[in-house]
């Protein structure tokens, strides 16, 4: 717990300071709600307040379309060559795909059944321009993949089309081999340097929160809580339900292995990921636990983990799919079946592009979110909450890395499974993990200083 309390320089973690500013905003907007003053109201609350929270809004939106096609490019030309796209690619490629639609699928219609948000007006916020828009038929959907024009595409920010075009681009850039290598550097460059930008973003989260919160709480009240926890109990209710049922059921129906013995073995990345909330960072933790613990050949492992940590989200697409029946209740906007199923589409298509670092998948609803005409303001309900739900969709994420894992290796003939019935594989290493990640941290923090 402490963990996650405080980073390595005994400061209050990011977590921490977002849930302190929700808190604090909360309070005070309630108290201004029930105060009701006029001059603090217009030039405070809808003033000052909103100038802040509507900036890091537009932070976040900023981030959406560098980062997606960065990253996209990146993780197709990880794979190395086009031909490890035959048959070990395509399957995992293939369940990392059915896992994350199945995920959204199962997540939006818990959540329409049990309706979170159903019922609340929100009055105080300004909705024009946005809920008279009518959601796109599935047939057109699924026709505007394919860009007519790639830049306009980008100008725009039309999600669907910029994922398409940059999923072929890197194909064709893997076909071009050797020649590629400056233009994939060039890449990976730009991407590290949109996760700066991103953590820069991050760092003034909490003063975004706390302006967001305490704008939204002014204008409705304590009477706001009530559909945030049902957002909250409905998030956490469908990704359990992913993890440890539709996950479960997929390693037993496609592998025939035990799904018990996997939740105990892959329990040191899970715990790893909910404190870091970062697929990208629990890599390491997460091969570990496949390899060692349960026999997968480091061939395949090597592949499908990093590749995973890359495409797959369960957790952030139930998010958002969850996220989005929210606040079409709060709004009091039907999306009908051709909404849900564009959400289903992009959900699945932006979890390609979504990096695995903390923070990203909430930049990746404000596109779901646009793309259905939703308002870009609502994530002001979720955002204090976020943090929280971002460790637990993490931990989902890497259990769905490892269940693909498990699977493909399967199938392949790529596991031992002596390793795997062994209850002690691996577990002479779990102490060593602690001692793994202490070294890291010292090793990254002495390259930072020039001369030593």
């Amino acid at each position: 717990m402490a963990a996650t309390l405080r980073d390595g320089d005994g400061k209050l973690s990011l977590t921490t300071r977002i849930m302190i500013a929700m808190c604090a905003g909360l309070v005070l907007g309630v108290i201004l709600n029930i105060a009701q003053i006029g001059f603090i109201n217009t030039h405070v609350v809808g003033g000052l307040f909103y100038m802040i929270g509507r900036m890091f809004v537009n932070a976040l939106q900023m981030l959406v379309v560098p980062l997606v096609f960065f990253s996209l490019i990146c993780g197709v030309a990880g794979i190395g060559d086009v031909r490890i796209l035959g048959r070990v690619g395509g399957k995992s490629f293939a369940l990392y795909l059915a896992t994350t639609a199945t995920a959204i699928a199962v997540a939006i219609l818990i959540a329409l059944v049990v309706a979170p948000g159903n019922g609340f007006v929100m009055d105080g916020i300004d909705t024009s321009g946005v809920s008279g828009r009518e959601a796109p038929s599935v047939w057109d959907t699924f026709a505007n993949i394919v860009p007519r024009n790639p830049v306009a595409a980008f100008a725009n920010g039309e999600m669907l089309q910029i994922i398409f075009y940059t999923i072929t681009l890197g194909v064709a850039v893997l076909m071009l081999a050797e020649r590629s290598k400056p233009f994939v550097e060039a890449c990976e460059y730009m991407n590290e340097v949109m996760m700066k930008i991103v953590q820069i973003v991050m760092a003034f989260a909490p003063y975004g929160v706390f302006c967001l919160i305490a704008k939204t709480f002014t204008e409705q009240g304590i009477g706001l809580f009530l559909p945030v926890l049902s957002y909250v109990l409905v998030l956490v209710g469908a990704l359990l339900l992913h993890l440890f049922v539709t996950l479960m059921l997929f390693l037993k129906l496609f592998s025939g292995l035990n799904p018990f013995i996997f939740l105990k073995k892959i329990r040191p990345a899970q715990i790893f990921a909910f404190s870091t909330a970062s697929s990208n960072a629990t890599i390491p933790i997460t091969l570990r636990c496949v390899t060692e613990r349960m026999g997968v050949k480091n061939g395949v492992a090597s592949f499908t983990v990093p590749f995973g940590a890359t495409i797959n989200m369960d957790g952030t697409a139930i998010m958002q799919g969850v996220a989005t029946v929210f606040l079409a209740n709060v709004y009091g906007i039907d999306l009908g079946l051709g909404g849900y199923i564009t959400v289903i589409a992009m959900a699945v298509l932006a979890s390609i592009g979504t990096a695995g670092v903390p923070g990203v998948g909430l930049v990746m609803l404000t596109m779901v979110l646009g793309q259905v005409g939703l308002p870009i303001e609502g994530i002001a309900l979720i955002l204090g909450v976020d943090r929280l739900m971002d460790m637990i969709r993490t931990a989902v994420n890497i259990t769905g890395d490892a269940v693909v894992s498990t699977i493909v290796a399967k199938g392949e003939g790529q596991i031992d499974m002596a390793v795997y019935g062994d209850p002690l594989a691996g577990e002479q290493r779990e102490d060593d993990l602690h001692i793994d990640e202490e070294a890291e941290v010292v090793l990254a923090r002495a390259a930072q200083k020039p001369g030593e």
